[in-house]
């Protein structure tokens, strides 16, 4: 176990303070689109669903490009048709989760720029190794594919707080699922370690939506058959199933930082035994090179757990602390009241609470690289969230008369901004002396001892604006300039990591501002920003249109891209092109998009 951090209410940085790598200024001309290389257009024909212009802007030195080929559409609005991506290289097929339909859709990218649907995989109806059968209203979640061909869907219960499902299919196959196991409540994210034996859930035990119940949050490692096909259908048995709970950690056995907050609800059993676990809420999961670890991001609690999955036990937990906003190059746009596009300085932290998580090694060390989302806990009476101008009415306590943001609560200033209740009061409860906003409005790369090797400080924002102009920090239901300022900013929701010419890269996708921003993370501490792409036309509000009477699907055509979700890299060993290419899936168009990544020519 690592050293405690000092016992405060709240850390004020992470494990180690943050270190010379996190950005303080931009290495890119954000008044001049982006002018790709020839050779980066070469044999790229925009194809189905790419808008007329995708938003580009890139960094002077960029050594890579991105050029969307193609999209699946689904036609459905807002009703996360489109969340998570895998991709299995020998049928050239693409598995793209869609939670609206409760169904994994199967593509054939074999040519990027027009996928074609081929069918679903079964999900329901499906016997598990336990006796149960996947019933009907079963929702699928995740899906993840090993090399031969192995894939599995973590599927939820219609009733989230019971125990939930990973299936067993053949991604050459024809869609027949092989079997089932039954793991954790609502398993929201899978994985299969690099060495292929073992498929690794966050099964994130959400409470039900009137808070009447808690379950536990745990991960489960399931051992996988060693092989998919042949003549025999491979074993699946309950007993391939361990959990690894966060029982080691509940009461004062709970490190520093970790946040375990809000009504104690009792589990499904009606028992109020341990607190911690149902509490924390594993949300993805990343797992080490040599496939003996597993490091899990905990959203709302703000933290990092460590399963050993040899033993499949927890064998650490760490909180990420939180980043000053009053940090020159840490600053944000607090405001949607404030004319526009205006990152700066504020008396505000924030907490990090990655959604996405994954890992890469650079010069023999693993380093983990989070999506630093944020969210709130919002369930039944329970609201975590207010406006800071509401600070101080309704039974709150206000902002502390000596704090430096008393003098800032008007709606141009901090008073839109919604912070958590749940972190920031005084010791005697009398009012708040640290605001803590949700999320970093950034992406970080940590050691896997908790220390801040990288953040991207308020880079994300400022590449932003300087790409979208008046559409800076939109929503993606509708465009409404500056209209999550308020918020969580452009909301960096998850990331994949690719290789191209032999430097490393992140992939990140903002979901409410759209798009993907590829930075350069080859040397973790000299992380430096490369492009954003955009296959979004800004001009069209999907929102508005539907209010207006058209028809979703005819509003979206469109659109573009609306809500990046789940991405994944396909090396060029693997792609049907030869070259490089990203799978990105958008929950609220209900699209699942290709990009082409190329490598500029002279770049080097």
């Amino acid at each position: 176990m690592r050293t405690p951090l000092p016992r405060t209410l709240f850390p004020r940085t992470p494990r180690r303070a943050v270190v010379a790598g996190c950005a303080t200024a931009l290495a890119v001309t954000l008044t001049v689109p982006v002018a790709l290389t020839a050779s980066a257009h070469r044999d790229v024909t925009p194809g189905a669903g790419v808008v007329a212009d995708p938003v580009a802007l890139s960094a002077d030195d960029a050594r890579v490009a991105l050029t969307p080929l193609g999209s699946y559409a689904t036609g459905v609005f807002d009703e996360s048709a489109a969340e998570i991506v895998a991709y299995h290289a020998r049928s050239e097929r693409l598995f793209s989760v869609n939670a609206q339909a409760g169904e994994v859709t199967v593509l054939d990218v074999g040519r990027p720029s027009s996928p074609r649907r081929l069918f679903a995989l079964e999900t329901t109806g499906v016997r598990a190794a336990d006796g149960s059968t996947v019933p009907d209203g079963a929702v699928a979640n995740s899906v993840a594919v090993r090399p031969d061909g192995l894939g599995v869907v973590a599927v939820e219960s219609p009733d989230k707080v019971s125990d939930g499902w990973l299936v067993l299919f053949d991604a050459a196959g024809a869609g027949e699922a092989i079997g089932a196991w039954r793991v954790g409540a609502l398993p929201d994210m899978v994985t299969i370690t690099p060495d292929g034996r073992s498929a690794v859930v966050a099964n994130e035990g959400e409470p039900a939506d009137d808070f009447g119940v808690d379950p536990e949050g745990t991960v489960s490692v399931v051992a996988l058959p060693d092989r998919v096909s042949g003549r025999k259908a491979p074993a699946v048995r309950q007993a391939a199933v361990r959990t690894a709970t966060f029982h080691a950690f509940e009461g004062d056995r709970l490190p520093d930082g970790v946040r375990v907050f809000g009504p104690d609800v009792a589990g499904p059993d009606g028992s109020l035994e341990h607190r911690v676990s149902r509490n924390l809420e594993p949300e993805y999961v990343t797992v080490s090179k040599d496939s003996r670890t597993a490091y899990v991001a905990l959203q709302e609690a703000n933290a990092v757990a460590e399963v050993d999955l040899r033993s499949a036990r927890t064998t650490d937990l760490w909180s990420l602390g939180s980043k000053d906003h009053s940090v020159p190059g840490q600053g944000i746009d607090p405001s949607d009241k404030d004319g526009g596009a205006a990152v700066r300085e504020v008396p505000v932290r924030g907490l990090y609470m990655p959604d996405g998580i994954a890992s890469y090694t650079s010069r023999g060390q693993t380093y983990l690289v989070t999506a630093n989302e944020g969210d709130a806990r919002e369930w039944g009476d329970y609201v975590e969230p207010a406006r800071v101008k509401d600070l101080g009415d309704d039974g709150l306590a206000p902002v502390c008369e000596d704090s430096p943001a008393a003098g800032l609560l008007g709606d141009a200033d901090l008073g839109r901004l919604n912070v958590t209740t749940a972190s920031g009061l005084r010791a005697d409860g009398s009012c708040y002396e640290e605001l803590y906003a949700f999320g970093g409005r950034s992406f970080s790369i940590w050691s896997t001892d908790g220390e801040l090797v990288f953040d991207s400080g308020d880079e994300l924002e400022r590449v932003t604006a300087g790409a979208l102009g008046d559409a800076f920090n939109t929503n993606h239901t509708e465009t409404k300039g500056d209209g999550r300022s308020d918020d969580k900013g452009p909301e960096p929701e998850n990331l994949t990591i690719g290789e191209v010419s032999g430097r490393t890269y992140a992939f990140v996708g903002l979901e409410r501002a759209g798009g993907v921003v590829v930075y350069d993370i080859t040397r973790p501490e000299r992380a430096a920003f490369v492009t954003y792409v955009s296959n979004r036309d800004y001009g069209v509000s999907v929102e508005d249109a539907i209010d207006d009477g058209a028809t979703p699907a005819d509003a979206l055509a469109g659109a573009g891209d609306l809500g990046p979700e789940g991405l994944a890299f396909i090396p060029a060993s693997d792609s049907p092109t030869h070259r490089p290419l990203l799978a990105v899936a958008n929950e609220v168009s209900g699209t699942t998009t290709l990009f082409q990544v190329d490598r500029l020519v002279g770049r080097r």
